[in-house]
């Protein structure tokens, strides 16, 4: 089934571009990325869930086609604000979740506040401590720090990416470069979101607006299933334990020879991992 795009209004005033595969009349799951990804990186589990689920990705605040902030709110709090937006506008009741990375903390948020809505909750390498702590944080600042601002060329910014994720394979590496970069007239090419103002809430947080994340994670009441990547830097293999440890009704699986970014690097093993949770009986998917 051919993909849907359209825009809706987020927080803030800024236009959010949507993305859905499936019937309207499917049961939906609402789908967030991470900091530099963008809705379209869903597309192959979007496709794999049909013709059961309505699939909905939007580029966050600041990526893609969706709106840039001009006074450059890139928090956890603003991504919440964000989803809330959409589900109000689309009129969901109830929907599965599933977020990856940064998008996976703005998830955990929304279903520890809204047991009602959220179904089933499915996080891909995310977790508390894991966005200023971990040697991955750590790793995405110094990217984000020393990435050049423009390429003079498609290649230069195809040898780039090649360096930045080795282990990803070409093609996932192809889709990145064509849904992260945007060529300007004078022929070089630069990137499709807000590199500046993204950078500057990374390397220069403002402490009020960091999110302490073991409280919501303890108030999550939907079925949730985390995974990790077996080479993740990102989340550490104790705290993803720790999350069962802390929440019962949170389970979480190890995916071998996957980083990070455990949708390119396994793309079968986490899309079947997704659909067995989402497709699960009620007592198969709640541990509690």
């Amino acid at each position: 089934m051919e993909e849907r795009s359209y825009k809706l209004q987020g927080s803030d005033g800024l236009a959010l571009r949507v993305i859905e595969w499936g019937s309207p009349a499917a049961a939906p799951i609402v789908m967030l990325h991470g900091i530099r990804g963008y809705a379209r990186t869903f597309a192959p589990l979007a496709q794999a869930l049909l013709p059961h689920f309505r699939t909905i990705a939007y580029d966050q605040r600041g990526r893609g086609e969706s709106d840039w902030d001009p006074l450059r709110r890139y928090y956890n709090q603003d991504y919440v604000r964000d989803l809330e937006a959409v589900v109000q506008q689309l009129g969901l009741k109830r929907f599965d979740l599933l977020g990856h990375s940064m998008g996976g903390i703005a998830a955990y948020v929304y279903a520890a506040a809204n047991p009602d809505r959220v179904r089933r909750l499915v996080i891909e390498d995310a977790g508390p401590g894991a966005s200023a702590d971990s040697s991955g944080s750590a790793r995405i600042r110094q990217e984000l720090q020393s990435a050049p601002s423009s390429f003079e060329s498609w290649d230069a910014a195809a040898e780039f990416m090649r360096r930045l994720r080795p282990t990803v394979s070409e093609a996932a590496r192809l889709d990145r470069l064509q849904n992260m970069l945007k060529r300007r007239a004078d022929g070089t090419w630069t990137w499709q979101y807000d590199h500046a103002g993204i950078a500057e809430a990374r390397l220069n947080p403002d402490p009020s607006r960091q999110v302490d994340l073991w409280p919501h994670v303890e108030a999550i009441r939907s079925p949730t299933l985390v995974l990790r990547g077996g080479r993740s830097d990102y989340l550490a293999r104790d705290v993803a334990g720790s999350l069962c440890v802390r929440n019962h009704i949170i389970q979480w699986r190890e995916i071998a020879d996957a980083g990070h970014y455990i949708h390119d690097d396994q793309l079968d093993v986490f899309i079947s991992c997704v659909s067995a949770f989402l497709t699960a009986p009620e007592k198969a998917a709640d541990k509690g």
